[in-house]
């Protein structure tokens, strides 16, 4: 059924005074032109309080990155230099950007892309780390408006991100939603986009500061919580198997990996984890016999990077290096010259004071250094540690618990001094 006869038909119908001008639809029109079923209803009917509009929450990964930046400016980017330059040229300017996205230095939460843009497919993650070096990429081969555009767009993602959203930071987040809006047209005078750029996902931003006021920050709303469990059941299950009627192996899957992590952590809180096999054969053959721990075990997790944490819930912790640094002096004073950091001390003494008087009215920077806290014992340098801190807003583990490494390296893996 074609669009002009489905206009026709409405026409038709607004014109008899039977429907006193109101537009009604056939539902095979419905469906063939809009695709909506017009058998259905809602369940909202039966909440006479409920409003379906105030139902619909924020989503950060496919509203936002893989919607907005990956749907719509990656692509809009594209269309604008096949427009100014040709497809010929056009394929040099994109050999260029990959090779600026793969020339990114291997660096702590910076995500390498050796291949540049060349994806078979993306994962919501590989989008998050792309959008950190993209802009960069693509400058002096855009106007200064799209990357304007560019900015605004990446200023409201990171805004949005937040864990925590206060007054001031909603008031930035309109101003950076004013300054996209305003950048925006720079597609419509390139005629890359319609003069009414009206897309579903474009129009959500329209309604993400009411959004948090009604529902809070969308960082714990966002649809990547639930994205990395299904990552877990079922992208992983999926690749292990032979994609040959494969649902009833992913199944098989998911329960053996469940079963080995019970079995794990029944084996840990045993003692059986400790030492190698061959050594605690021959404790039991001596006699001995394991105490069980205590049911509550700290999960080892010291060998992930930043991500989830297992274990209890405790609001923060840090564990330093296993070992200090060697060659840096003992004393702050000389530690401050190595370094080069003048103002070391009076930080120290300043950290000691808020740590010490954590209620003092009088913040610790406009108190005299002369009666803050002195220090002269010994100092060691440590070049990582591994924070521990609650975050349930974030994607966490069963505690709430997030982890994240704290480096501050002067010597990266021999790239950088």
């Amino acid at each position: 059924m074609s669009t002009d006869f489905a206009w026709s038909q409405v026409d038709i119908i607004s014109e008899d005074p039977a429907t006193h001008g109101a537009i009604v639809f056939d539902p095979r029109i419905l469906w063939d032109d809009y695709g909506i079923c017009a058998d259905v209803v809602p369940f909202t009917p039966t909440f006479p309080c409920a409003d379906i509009h105030q139902l619909i929450t924020p989503d950060l990964l496919h509203q936002l990155i893989k919607g907005m930046f990956k749907d719509h400016i990656i692509v809009w980017v594209n269309k604008y230099l096949v427009l100014e330059h040709g497809e010929a040229r056009t394929f040099a300017i994109i050999e260029d950007i990959d090779q600026c996205i793969a020339a990114a230095p291997a660096f702590p939460g910076l995500h390498r892309f050796p291949e540049g843009r060349d994806f078979t497919q993306w994962t919501g993650d590989d989008l998050k780390a792309l959008m950190k070096v993209y802009l960069p990429a693509i400058t002096g081969h855009v106007p200064d408006a799209m990357v304007k555009c560019l900015v605004a767009f990446l200023d409201f993602c990171y805004i949005t991100q937040r864990n925590s959203i206060d007054t001031n930071v909603m008031d930035d987040l309109k101003s950076t939603l004013a300054r996209f809006h305003h950048h925006q047209q720079v597609f419509v005078e390139t005629s890359i986009c319609d003069s009414d750029i009206s897309l579903p996902r474009q129009h959500s931003l329209m309604h993400y500061i009411r959004s948090i006021h009604l529902f809070g920050s969308p960082n714990g709303l966002c649809s990547s919580i639930t994205e990395s469990k299904h990552i877990k059941a079922m992208k992983e299950p999926w690749r292990r198997s032979s994609r040959y009627k494969a649902l009833r192996q992913m199944l098989q899957t998911n329960q053996w990996m469940d079963k080995m992590a019970a079995a794990r952590q029944t084996f840990k809180q045993k003692g059986m984890m400790e030492g190698t096999t061959a050594s605690y054969t021959a404790l039991i053959l001596a006699g001995y016999q394991p105490k069980p721990l205590e049911a509550e075990v700290e999960v080892d997790n010291d060998d992930k990077e930043s991500g989830p944490l297992d274990g209890p819930k405790v609001m923060n912790f840090v564990k330093l290096a296993q070992t200090y640094e060697r060659g840096y002096p003992k004393k702050l004073p000389e530690l401050a010259l190595h370094i080069n950091q003048p103002q070391l001390l009076p930080l120290v003494r300043r950290f000691l004071y808020n740590q010490l008087y954590p209620a003092s009215p009088i913040p610790s920077s406009n108190i005299p250094i002369e009666q803050c806290p002195e220090f002269s014992g010994r100092v060691y340098v440590y070049h990582s540690a591994v924070a521990r801190f609650f975050a349930p807003s974030d994607i966490c583990g069963a505690g709430g618990m997030y982890q994240e490494h704290i480096r501050a390296n002067p010597n990266w893996r021999g790239e950088y001094s």
